[in-house]
């Protein structure tokens, strides 16, 4: 294995068992058996470390999720909101692994801005393209609350990943987050 996959693995575990601040480049390093260097040699920096290992989880989740909005949108029609939802948070369901549940979290909740900032533009037109169809199907939320209530889908979704309870939690889950997404405006 290179040490590009060596380090991007390292921080993959360390960064979803301590976060990014309890994680440092020298546990990294120790972790994937590189030099110090490497990590600036490869990756420029541990923010640039960050992005690539939170990109390399979560492109393949976006992938899935933007062949189910196409399949729902070529479809014809406006699709309904638990259409959405499952075609939004049914490829997070399909995550198998715990590390990768708990990266996500990380990624999520965790307070260094870093771990924040690693989306990009073609992140920026997924998450666009998402909204947009939410917003078609639920006129009546603003901007802030419909990317709200997203947030509490992703939220939702990555916690119970950390217990997975299979295909009755998924239809749980799709069942309460196309109810929350369809409740009234708050005002």
């Amino acid at each position: 294995m290179d040490t590009r996959t060596q380090l991007l693995d390292a921080a993959e575990r360390l960064f979803a068992e301590r976060g990014y601040s309890g994680t440092s480049i020298r546990a990294i390093t120790n972790e994937a058996g590189a030099n110090l260097a490497a990590v600036g040699y490869h990756f420029g920096s541990k923010a640039d470390l960050a992005a690539a290992v939170a990109r390399r989880v979560i492109e393949p989740i976006n992938a899935a999720q933007g062949e189910n909005l196409d399949r729902l949108l070529a479809a014809g029609g406006e699709p309904a909101v638990a259409d959405l939802v499952e075609a939004f948070v049914g490829p997070l369901f399909d995550v198998r692994s715990a590390r990768t549940s708990r990266l996500l979290m990380t990624i999520l909740g965790d307070p260094a801005e870093e771990m924040r900032s690693w989306v990009g533009p073609v992140e920026a037109m997924f998450r666009d393209r998402y909204l947009a169809a939410l917003q078609r199907a639920l006129p009546g939320l603003s901007e802030q609350e419909l990317w709200f209530r997203v947030r509490g889908m992703l939220a939702v979704t990555v916690v119970d990943r950390i217990e997975p309870m299979g295909d009755e939690g998924r239809r749980w889950a799709v069942t309460f987050l196309a109810a929350a997404m369809s409740a009234p405006p708050m005002r």
